[in-house]
């Protein structure tokens, strides 16, 4: 089966995104390694599907660049019907159930990219597998937390950890149980 994989970056108050989505605070030079990508090629190989909310979406459209993942199949959840795009695929049908049915597909890994909401559902429906969390050394102070408020109690075990010059820490995680709060 398929594992869904949140890969994501927080600062270390736990925030995704500025209050208005924004994430040039991961766009610091000092953050530069050359040479460096913590990971996302070796991550990227493995995936063939992505996952996101409407306002991630959104962001990653803001990108100055032309849409990043057009090798893979990107599926994006919105509440309202929306046309579907030359890469994109929106749904607005249940999520987690329309997610069950994808992971047992064949296919690689699906990459959750996020947004808060998206995160929260998947969480609590128990169809996160594994997450990739990278700390980056900055408290934004306010912002958009990696769960949305409503997130159900879960028992993580970290598989795998790595330290990088920059102050990045970045966490590979596992589901290992479900809690409620």
């Amino acid at each position: 089966m398929r594992k869904v994989i949140l890969y994501i970056a927080a600062s270390l108050d736990g925030y995704i995104a500025r209050p208005d989505g924004r994430i040039d605070w991961l766009e610091n030079e000092d953050y530069k390694i050359e040479g460096e990508d913590f990971g996302y090629s070796n991550f990227l190989k493995n995936i063939d599907t992505t996952l996101m909310g409407h306002s991630t979406y959104k962001v990653v459209l803001g990108f100055d660049m032309a849409f990043p993942y057009t090798d893979k199949k990107n599926y994006v959840f919105s509440h309202s019907a929306q046309q579907d795009t030359e890469y994109v695929e929106f749904v607005s049908t249940n999520a987690a159930e329309f997610i069950r049915k994808l992971k047992q597909e064949p296919g690689k890994d699906i990459w959750l990219i996020g947004g808060s909401q998206l995160n929260t559902l998947l969480l609590n429906a128990g169809l996160i597998d594994e997450i990739i969390l990278t700390y980056i050394p900055i408290i934004l102070g306010k912002g958009i937390p990696l769960f949305a408020q409503g997130a159900s109690e879960k028992l993580l075990e970290v598989t795998d950890t790595e330290s990088y010059t920059n102050g990045f820490v970045q966490l590979t995680l596992t589901t290992k149980g479900n809690r409620k709060v």
